[in-house]
């Protein structure tokens, strides 16, 4: 990839006419060099089309960024290029490009998408997590959004299996949204796996990008999990998108009171399947479960009764010790006690001052 193709790949204009503008003109390159009073000839370009390219070329140092853009150790790949994920090519609305730091997710490897709400519960949070180690674990790639809550749940989850686990992001590859999640940004590319997005570097997050980046996070899954989500959400947006590019949904039945659990009962009702238990989700896609949750079970009976309490209340992301004495209903002298033994038995380790995290 080439600084012709960076420069084309960060104009303000539609995917479509960047796609247009390259096939007349054989490359990002002719593109770049079409002078200015040879625009009009290009009747799909409008007036503000025409004068961003003008002043693109005007203020953009070719060299200087696409040097930058190295850098920051991302690459670029257009719908040009053979690398482009072929999954997403065959949806309508591709992006032009994709910036990508780290990796592309394999695609001789299944990919599932596990979405849900930001705000989401215990209960939501478990299976997040439970489905995506269990999955990541049969060599099942995640793919999310790194946002709070059930993307990022899942995508530790994927982590903690062992697996790799992608990002879509809503803000530029290198611009972690939300912040809080720099860690996992980190550990996802630490593990191999990538984050991606289509906006130019330095883009920073904003409200209409995230249903956007929905359709990718889609169009590079072969299906997508629907773990907890409202009557009116994104996660809902997301399972559309994936419907319309012939995606299978599935989707978690919950509390019948739960609000979180509305947008998943409709879904269901609409068809989707219905997620009982990784195990059998495997079974579905025709993948071996193997011996890994008899092993998770036997190093779970190996815990004693207070320590498995404890253990529970860290698998999911870091917590400190008033949570998890708020979940337990154990003491302050008993958690303490519990931490410290799990810690010396290696099953969950301090990351922070008072905040643990399972190993």
């Amino acid at each position: 990839m080439d600084q012709y193709e960076y420069w084309l790949s960060a104009l303000s204009i539609s995917d479509r006419k960047k796609m247009m503008l390259h096939a007349y003109m054989k490359s990002a390159k002719g593109a770049y060099y079409i002078e200015e009073t040879s625009l009009h000839r290009f009747q799909f370009l409008n007036e503000t089309d025409r004068n961003t390219m003008s002043q693109a070329k005007k203020i953009w140092d070719l060299q200087g960024e696409y040097d930058g853009l190295v850098k920051k150790q991302i690459r670029l790949f257009t719908c040009f290029d053979p690398e482009y994920p072929k999954k997403l090519a065959d949806i309508p609305d591709k992006p032009y490009a994709l910036y990508v730091k780290g990796n592309l997710p394999d695609e001789r490897l299944m990919s599932v998408a596990v979405v849900g709400a930001r705000s989401c519960s215990r209960y939501g949070e478990k299976h997040a997590y439970e489905f995506a180690e269990f999955l990541s674990g049969h060599g099942v790639q995640i793919i999310s959004g790194l946002a709070r809550g059930i993307d990022g749940v899942s995508q530790r989850g994927a982590l903690m299996g062992r697996g790799k686990t992608f990002a879509v992001l809503g803000s530029g590859a290198d611009v972690c949204y939300p912040r809080e999640n720099i860690g996992l940004y980190g550990d996802i590319l630490e593990m191999g796996g990538g984050i991606i997005s289509e906006l130019p570097p330095g883009t920073e997050p904003r409200p209409y990008h995230f249903p956007k980046r929905n359709r990718i996070i889609s169009g590079l899954s072969d299906l997508v999990l629907v773990m907890e989500a409202r009557e009116k959400s994104g996660s809902l947006i997301t399972a559309d998108l994936a419907l319309d590019q012939g995606r299978d949904v599935y989707a978690l039945p919950g509390p019948v009171d739960s609000s979180l659990s509305m947008g998943c009962h409709q879904l269901i009702r609409q068809g989707a399947g219905i997620l009982i238990s990784p195990e059998k989700l495997l079974e579905e896609l025709g993948i071996s479960c193997g011996n890994l949750q008899e092993k998770k079970t036997e190093a779970k009976k190996m815990l004693e009764s207070l320590e498995n309490m404890v253990y529970s209340s860290v698998v999911l992301y870091p917590r400190n010790i008033g949570q998890i004495m708020d979940e337990s209903g154990l003491s302050a002298q008993e958690v303490l006690e519990t931490l410290v033994s799990l810690e010396i038995k290696g099953y969950i380790k301090e990351i922070s001052k008072n905040y643990y995290i399972r190993v």
